[in-house]
């Protein structure tokens, strides 16, 4: 019954949901929720299911995120209430707001339904476009003449706490939010344009949780080799890749298996992204001083086992993380390198000697995320002598078929649905810490470290040939060197 759906915020308070006929009870269900139940529905309450917090929470906004949202092309703008609310908001919540208020929430709550990773607010000549990028593309939601560009962007600066009167430097802030019970966390940049100020925000969806090292897309002879990296008693174990690559997850995953009762393992991150139990987590804050740099030697007076640094940006930053694998810390940080062997390319870049990268570097990640087929519209053809050549260069099998994206309605016409990791993983033995130390070129250490099946560009080959991804997705991700 279409007349029989609770509002959201009655729903949320006295923990009742109607779904689909049965009734819904969290822990602190109350009488008035029941009632009301019971009134819409015309019958005395027979399926009725008591849910415990996190299950009542899932069943909230599994209710509430499939409902029909207004179409924002029927937002009249006139009046805008110049007011905003201190505690957390719920995106859900939006009916009594004013038309500013009302696009806004609708348009952050489209972005986390959608599972985008960012959203761009971008005023230009004639107003406002929108855009959000899901599974590494982005998508156009909005581009409008007829909004209020100015109040639009102050009211995401007030509910990230910037100062609305500053628009001629970039500022940094935070949005906490929450939709049906789960917990939305946001980074929030402004940078001032020719047309206004331009907001970007990064989406952190806490309730997604860590995932484990298969779901990541790691085979068994890779996780093996995870899982002898994280229990070393000392050394430095980097993630490296551009920036979305989901670095920080397979370092927390990482961390996870390092997490045993009798170790302290502590982070400096920036910012802290998941909540890890058993783990004590500091956010950096560079404004007041708390750098990397400085918030790892503040951890090596904590009696740390493991440490993890979200990330060697910086010459300082990488001594400091180097004495620590030296005095027998076990390091886990990431690095912008564009390959595994890379990564020591990069670290005699910021001045460490080959002798103490030899002696303290472990193993080295290098990952990317493909674009998954849509299993109900990828079209099959067979590989063209190009396609063939391709896998033939890297001494792979050429298959009897590719395949290529479609378009239907499961994928948005998209012909994609999610993203697969890929993963180059550098273990440093000992022939190859004598090849460090003696300061072997990138070419040399990654003939003697890496298999041609073993590059990403390998591992690419090797997921489409599973059929998982397209040719043509893996040539614009890694590319295609020898």
């Amino acid at each position: 019954m279409a007349g029989s759906k609770l509002p959201f915020v009655f729903a949320r308070d006295q923990q009742v949901v109607i779904a689909g006929g049965q009734v819904l009870l969290g822990p602190q269900a109350t009488q008035t929720g029941m009632r009301e139940a019971q009134r819409r529905l015309g019958a005395d309450l027979t399926d009725v299911l008591t849910l415990d917090e996190a299950g009542f929470a899932e069943a909230l906004s599994r209710a509430y995120d499939a409902a029909e949202e207004p179409a924002e092309d029927g937002v009249v703008f006139e009046l805008e209430e110049a007011q905003s609310s201190a505690r957390q908001r719920d995106l859900m919540e939006d009916s009594g707001d004013a038309p500013v208020i009302q696009l806004v929430n609708r348009l952050l709550r489209k972005a986390v339904q959608n599972g985008a990773s960012d959203l761009h607010f971008e005023p230009h000549e004639q107003g406002l476009r929108v855009r959000m990028r899901v599974d590494g593309y982005l998508q156009e939601i909005m581009n409008r003449a007829d909004v209020p560009v100015r109040r639009i962007v102050s009211r995401l600066k007030v509910m990230s706490g910037l100062d609305i009167a500053e628009t001629r430097l970039p500022q940094d802030g935070r949005i906490p939010l929450a939709m049906g019970g789960r917990m939305i966390d946001t980074r929030v940049s402004s940078l001032p344009g020719h047309y206004g100020e331009r907001i970007v925000l990064r989406i952190l969806d806490r309730s997604t949780g860590l995932m484990p090292l298969p779901a990541l897309g790691l085979s068994s002879a890779q996780q093996r080799v995870l899982q002898r990296l994280a229990s070393m008693p000392n050394g430095i174990i980097l993630a490296t890749g551009p920036t979305g690559a989901g670095k920080t997850t397979t370092l927390y995953s990482l961390l996870l298996l390092a997490n045993r009762d009798e170790r302290n393992i502590v982070t400096i991150e920036d910012p802290i992204e998941y909540d890890l139990p058993g783990v004590s987590q500091s956010q950096i804050n560079s404004e007041i001083g708390m750098t990397f740099a400085a918030g790892l030697r503040a951890t090596l007076r904590q009696d740390p086992d493991v440490i993890l640094v979200g990330e060697i940006r910086d010459p300082e930053t990488g001594q400091v993380a180097a004495q620590s694998a030296l005095t027998g810390h076990l390091v886990f940080s990431s690095l912008h390198a564009n390959s595994s062997v890379g990564a020591v390319v990069r670290l005699r870049d910021l001045g460490l000697d080959n002798f103490l990268i030899s002696a303290t570097l472990r193993g080295v990640i290098a990952q990317r995320l493909l674009r998954k087929l849509c299993s109900n519209c990828k079209r099959p053809h067979t590989p063209s002598n190009e396609e063939a050549a391709r896998f033939t260069r890297h001494g792979l099998p050429v298959p009897e078929r590719l395949f290529e994206p479609g378009s239907c309605e499961a994928c948005g016409g998209s012909g994609h649905a999610g993203r697969v990791g890929i993963f180059e993983i550098l273990e440093v033995d000992d022939t190859l810490r004598g090849a460090i130390d003696r300061g072997a070129t990138e070419t040399e250490l990654r003939a003697q470290a890496l298999a041609a099946g073993e590059t990403l560009v390998g591992q690419g080959l090797s997921m489409t040939a599973s059929g998982s991804v397209s040719l043509t997705e893996t040539l614009r991700v890694v590319g295609d060197v020898a």
